[in-house]
């Protein structure tokens, strides 16, 4: 048993590596179930672009997609989580409204300064997860139930706490976050293609990527430390001048229109810690252990109620943040807001790469997930197709995602 403890916190960094379903593209091998999201992302992006004839990727629509997904994107970082412990969140889109509401009656009603009413609002979700974390963790009754009671009950909660009606507007710096933007604090570049964009955003971009760059490097160097496989340096090299080519387009453009969105600063803040939480923490290999084989966790000396309470406090806070961000980007708070938002977080899950058994999954994948959503929903409103089909193409998305997972997983079982 003393063995089996060691090995889950000495293991190296990074979630347990994806079985070996491996195909060869072009003479290269690759490991197609961690690759293909962001190959399915990369042509869906190509597809749109064309159907647009360019559209989808104009400095302004690029911003439209990021601030209008922002708030499906933070509830897919705490979705991404519970689904690999093994759960499920059905009441994120409840938790959603109800935190909104209180955050409009602390700051608009009784006029408590917005950074003290954001934090009590952020303990009112982390209480909300809590009560429904002590259900599933100590009192044994599975989350889909629990989870779903909450949503009817959240949404009830709602429309008590509004008197079924929107209070707004909030505060400036709450509507900052939600649909403000860096200001440009070393002017432009005035040449070529990157006229007009803020050398400040570039700044950041390049910071980003040469974080990119350096958390793959020590990522691959602690695999090979430990004899793992890892793919090939040429294809290693390839996917870091790919990824740093797309995050520098992204900020060339959007430092282009209005500079970088606050909720994107905010959303890099939050992938950043929770990737390092999931990769590197003994907590993050706790999820994965417990999602993986939960009888093993519990021999291996993991605290597997203690674990599961918090993951769904951590997803209560989350929501909460959501819920304000959503709330100041509408300036108002109302008793429908976050209507169908927990199926949207959990499809970016679920397209991102997240098995439905649980012990798979990612940060960056849930937030390329939930990118996916976004741009199928951009681009086919910008070629004017109908909410039915719209629905249908992501229902149709999803379905194609869960398949791909199960027949990558009977593969490598051969």
């Amino acid at each position: 048993m003393s063995s089996v403890s060691t090995d889950v916190s000495t293991a190296p960094a990074g979630p347990p590596p994806a079985g070996p379903a491996r195909t060869t593209v072009f003479g290269v091998s690759l490991n197609i179930r961690q690759s293909g999201i962001y190959i399915a992302f990369a042509l869906i992006v190509v597809l749109f672009t064309i159907l647009t004839e360019g559209a989808l990727l104009q400095p302004q629509n690029i911003s439209n997609i990021i601030v209008q997904n922002s708030y499906i994107l933070i509830l897919s970082i705490g979705m991404i989580l519970i689904i690999i412990a093994g759960h499920i969140d059905l009441s994120v889109g409840s938790v959603v409204a109800v935190t909104g509401a209180i955050a409009a009656v602390l700051m608009v009603d009784y006029g408590i300064p917005w950074p003290v009413a954001l934090v009590l609002t952020l303990i009112a979700g982390g209480v909300i997860g809590a009560w429904q974390g002590f259900w599933i963790a100590y009192f044994g009754i599975p989350a889909f139930i629990v989870t779903l009671a909450g949503m009817l009950l959240f949404r009830a909660l709602t429309l008590t706490v509004l008197g079924n009606q929107g209070i707004g507007p909030f505060p400036d710096p709450v509507r900052t976050l939600s649909n403000g933007f860096t200001d440009g604090y070393f002017g432009n570049v005035g040449l070529g293609v990157l006229g007009g964009a803020d050398i400040f955003s570039l700044l950041v971009g390049v910071l980003a990527v040469g974080g990119v760059a350096l958390s793959q490097w020590r990522t691959r160097t602690a695999r090979l430390g430990y004899h793992q496989a890892v793919d090939p340096l040429p294809v290693f090299l390839l996917k870091i001048v790919t990824a740093a080519a797309v995050i520098m387009f992204v900020v060339v453009q959007l430092a282009r229109f209005r500079n970088l969105p606050w909720v994107l600063v905010l959303l890099a803040v939050l992938v950043l810690a929770y990737s390092l939480v999931t990769t590197r923490a003994v907590f993050g290999r706790q999820i994965y252990a417990i999602g993986g084989n939960l009888q093993a966790a519990v021999l291996s000396g993991i605290k597997v109620k203690q674990v599961v309470f918090w993951i769904f406090v951590n997803m209560g806070v989350l929501a909460a943040l959501a819920g304000v961000i959503f709330a100041g980007r509408l300036n108002q708070a109302g008793p429908t807001a976050g209507n169908a938002f927990e199926l949207d977080a959990i499809a970016a899950a679920f397209i991102g790469g997240a098995a439905v058994q649980g012990g798979v999954g990612k940060v960056v994948g849930a937030i390329t997930g939930g990118l996916i959503m976004g741009v199928i929903n951009n681009g086919m409103s910008l070629i004017g197709s109908p909410s039915e089909r719209v629905m249908l193409v992501k229902g149709v998305v999803l379905l194609a995602a869960v398949a791909f997972d199960v027949w990558a997983k009977r593969r490598a079982a051969r």
